[in-house]
């Protein structure tokens, strides 16, 4: 949690009185989970090109630490926008931790209208640039499965909220996540759960990665297939408690 109150600390400095809260969400919100990314929202109380300026040293330090770059959004975006973005606000409501200033997501109701489309969306553009990203380090074995195991939590967090479109509960356990994908999906093995595996330090993958990157891909379209027979989703509401409403 140090490097989590060092952002804190950075992002006080840089934006002093315009910066209204700091929220950690998703799985990195769960001390148990040692693997999880640290997924951060930063809400100022507006956004214009002086605060990207301010920020800019902030944020690329937080890179060079092996994060995902902070979602920067405005009070006013924070409240208009879930209609949009029904898997971040989803995740968000779910699990969260303030690290700073007022809780701004509490008061938010995600629609959860777009929710299949977006995780489509979410799903063939994420295949699409790691095609494009792979083709570039196909002979590369060491950068090709580094590409591989960066996507892997994001693809899991796609797969979690597919299965929620089609009418599964909320799984937050990624082991889990892709034990239900490989059920539905009709497959007794999944390459997620060797990239895993490596993300989390246990031994090494043994064999080519092109192959298992041809696997990944596969599972990736499998996956797509499979949302994209699903009926496009009601118009609940996802509140406070993370529970569907009329």
């Amino acid at each position: 949690m140090d490097e989590l109150n060092e952002l804190v600390t950075r992002l006080e400095h840089a934006f002093h009185d315009r910066l209204v809260s700091v929220t950690l969400y998703g799985s990195g919100a769960n001390q148990r989970d040692r693997h999880s990314d640290f997924n951060v929202l930063c809400v100022l109380k507006q956004i214009t090109p002086r605060e990207l300026e301010d920020g800019e040293p902030v944020l690329r330090w937080w890179r060079t630490q092996g994060n995902p770059s902070p979602l920067l959004m405005s009070e006013e975006e924070a409240h208009r926008s879930a209609d949009c973005f029904p898997i971040e606000f989803s995740d968000m409501q779910e699990r969260r931790k303030v690290l700073y200033g007022i809780d701004v997501i509490a008061g938010v109701h995600v629609s959860m209208k777009n929710h299949r489309t977006q995780v489509e969306h979410e799903l063939r553009s994420g295949l699409l640039r790691l095609r494009q990203q792979g083709a570039q380090v196909l002979s590369d074995q060491r950068a090709l499965l580094k590409l591989c195991v960066d996507s892997v939590s994001t693809f899991c967090t796609l797969g979690r909220h597919a299965l929620v479109v089609a009418g599964g509960p909320m799984i937050h356990d990624r082991r889990d996540v892709v034990h239900r994908l490989k059920e539905v999906l009709g497959l007794s093995s999944s390459p997620l759960d060797v990239l895993l595996d490596i993300r989390e330090g246990r031994p090494d993958v043994n064999g080519n990665a092109a192959e298992l990157f041809a696997q990944y891909l596969e599972f990736i379209r499998r996956m797509i297939e499979f949302v994209d027979r699903l009926p496009v989703g009601g118009t609940g509401h996802v509140g406070g408690n993370g529970e569907e409403k009329s």
